[in-house]
């Protein structure tokens, strides 16, 4: 059966792309950080609809041997088809006040970690000579910046230019690579777990709510599928309008 690689697959964004890949067919690799339960309630989901699952923690600070998990998760699902790349973190700070450390963590969780993890899997796939799909999950800051937030956004933008630069060499051994860049979902990271978008409403947006995890699941769904074999080295944006009157770039005031 095809496999699946979700990292950062214990909440929001990740479990519901595993889910749905799992509906779709997949057998679905799991990655945690520190939420070990909300990875093995990923995994049950994920048998429920008749699919195989494994579950590793994966800490993308600790590289370059934490990549090591996907060559682990390939062995045991029996290779791999498709890696999303959803594990990310933030650290808040502007860039006069952002400390050397918060910026080097940024950068190696959500850039360095997703290179590795995409290198990895693409070799697999090269190897298996059956094509392949890698999705990174970015954000609209890989579109624009973000006030107070500097780390984040330069991550953003550089892990939207390691897709096109994946897309241009893996494309002749049938591989995809395409981003996925959300703008604010009901997600841990946003503070909105396990909250109905529906009830928080954001004005300023042209759809005037935050995202559900599904609708963004849906949009990987596609690119993981048959229909979308002729897609690579793209940025989907799904954010309710959110780039059409960014209100995060423009500076804080009191």
């Amino acid at each position: 059966m095809p496999a699946a690689i979700v990292t950062g697959s214990d909440s929001g964004i990740g479990r519901a792309t595993a889910v749905r890949l799992a509906a779709d067919g997949f057998d679905v690799g799991i990655t945690w950080h520190e939420d070990e339960e909300g990875a093995q309630e990923t995994a049950a989901e994920v048998r429920g609809h008749g699919r195989r699952t494994e579950v590793r923690r994966l800490d993308l600070a600790d590289l370059p041997g934490a990549a090591d998990v996907i060559d682990e998760l390939a062995d045991e699902l029996v290779g791999v088809a498709v890696l999303v790349n959803n594990s990310g973190t933030s650290r808040q700070g502007g860039m006069l006040e952002l400390s050397y450390d918060d910026w080097r963590h940024t950068l190696a969780v959500d850039l360095d970690g997703a290179f590795l993890c995409a290198q990895r899997a693409a070799r697999l796939m090269v190897a298996q000579g059956r094509g392949g799909r890698i999705v990174n999950v970015t954000s609209v800051h890989e579109h624009t910046p973000l006030s107070d937030g500097g780390a984040y956004a330069v991550a953003k933008h550089g892990l939207g230019g390691l897709t096109k630069q994946l897309a241009l060499e893996l494309g002749r051994h049938g591989i995809t690579v395409n981003s996925v860049a959300p703008g604010m979902v009901a997600t841990p990271m946003t503070g909105l777990e396990d909250e109905d978008p529906a009830q928080h409403t954001k004005q300023k947006f042209p759809i005037p709510r935050p995202g559900d995890a599904r609708e963004i699941a849906s949009c990987i769904s596609w690119l993981c599928s048959p229909d979308a074999r002729w897609t690579t080295g793209a940025s989907f944006l799904v954010d309710g309008g959110f780039m059409l009157v960014n209100p995060s770039a423009q500076p804080q005031t009191s």
